[in-house]
């Protein structure tokens, strides 16, 4: 294991650790470690030194660990998992998983990082990915015979379960707003990224990328263009380690049945947590912006929008509740 990993392995208790433990149990010299702890804050962490007391981080981490989470729910035993990767520090998980995929990865491969340097959002945005904070998830999922007719779908299919998974661990105010963002009390909590590649006609596979904000950082967070939360701001109670195994379980389970039956499973619980649906909305497409009323969506996963030329049909766009100015 890489020393800086085991080092943050041994600080993540919040507690101090003298140079000398620390070395010992790395099994190199102090002045070596003192080197490594020199690098943290160029991940974002807060290194406290004290004289005779040693070495803490300004505050705990709950860093992924491989074995909670294979044994934190049914996921040891799943045949849908054929792979669980955790990185510590990757440029984004969605474009290792499509490396992975093009080596030819097995469908239920998934990817998990403390650290993203470009985590990627929807229309080429950043996705804020600060160190050991968030839930920082990619699988792959491979269709041999041909993509369903409701494959557009998918991303709505991904967030419904994600906040399905977020509200079973007690929070509420949960809800989506179309296409694929998660919103908790009107705040962002989480996003979904999915590229394809492949015929839809014959054999093709989805990477799906999944952020949800679990402990975002203060000064992380004023990056963040639009008002934002995350679940510990509603209960400090949630390992990250269980929440991230049961939602890899839950979306693994949730693309196995679409793939079986498509949408129409999943459609109850998305018309029950459409933020949208209703309310007057701002949709930006390419060409500028569309304000109408939202009247849910069809079976395919398009926008209905009402306007003054009656109900449009819309399978792009991001919307805003936001009144315009």
């Amino acid at each position: 294991m890489h020393h800086r990993t085991q080092l943050l392995r041994i600080l993540a208790d919040g507690q101090f650790h003298s140079g000398e433990v620390l070395g010992s149990e790395l099994g190199i010299s102090r002045s070596a470690v003192w080197k490594i702890l020199k690098t943290l804050p160029e991940i974002g962490l807060d290194v406290q030194a004290v004289p005779r007391r040693g070495y803490r981080l300004s505050a705990p981490l709950e860093l992924l660990d491989r074995e909670k989470i294979l044994t934190s729910s049914s996921l040891a035993s799943s045949p849908l998992l054929s792979e669980l990767e955790i990185h510590e520090n990757i440029d984004s998980t969605n474009r290792l998983m499509m490396q992975r995929a093009r080596e030819g990865s097995n469908s239920g491969h998934v990817c998990l990082a403390e650290q993203q340097q470009e985590g990627k959002g929807r229309r080429g945005r950043q996705w804020i990915s600060p160190f050991g904070s968030n839930v920082y998830l990619s699988f792959l999922w491979r269709f041999t015979e041909g993509a369903p007719d409701a494959l557009s779908t998918l991303s709505l299919v991904a967030g419904v379960t994600t906040a399905r998974v977020i509200e079973n661990f007690g929070l509420t105010g949960v809800g989506m707003k179309w296409p694929n963002d998660i919103l908790l009390d009107g705040r962002k909590l989480g996003g979904i990224l999915l590229e394809f590649a492949g015929e839809h006609s014959g054999p093709c596979y989805i990477v799906s990328g999944i952020g949800v904000n679990y402990s975002m950082p203060t000064e992380a967070g004023i990056e963040i263009d639009q008002p934002w939360t995350d679940i510990c701001s509603h209960s400090n109670a949630i390992s990250r380690n269980h929440f991230t195994a049961t939602l890899i379980e839950a979306l693994l389970l949730a693309y196995d049945k679409f793939q079986a039956k498509g949408f129409e499973p999943f459609m109850a619980d998305w018309q029950r947590l459409d933020l949208c649906r209703g309310q007057t909305v701002v949709l930006q497409v390419q060409d500028g912006h569309i304000i109408g009323r939202a009247e849910g969506i069809d079976e395919q996963g398009a926008l209905l929008l009402k306007t003054e030329d009656g109900v449009r049909r819309f399978s792009s766009g991001e919307v805003s509740l936001r009144t315009m100015r």
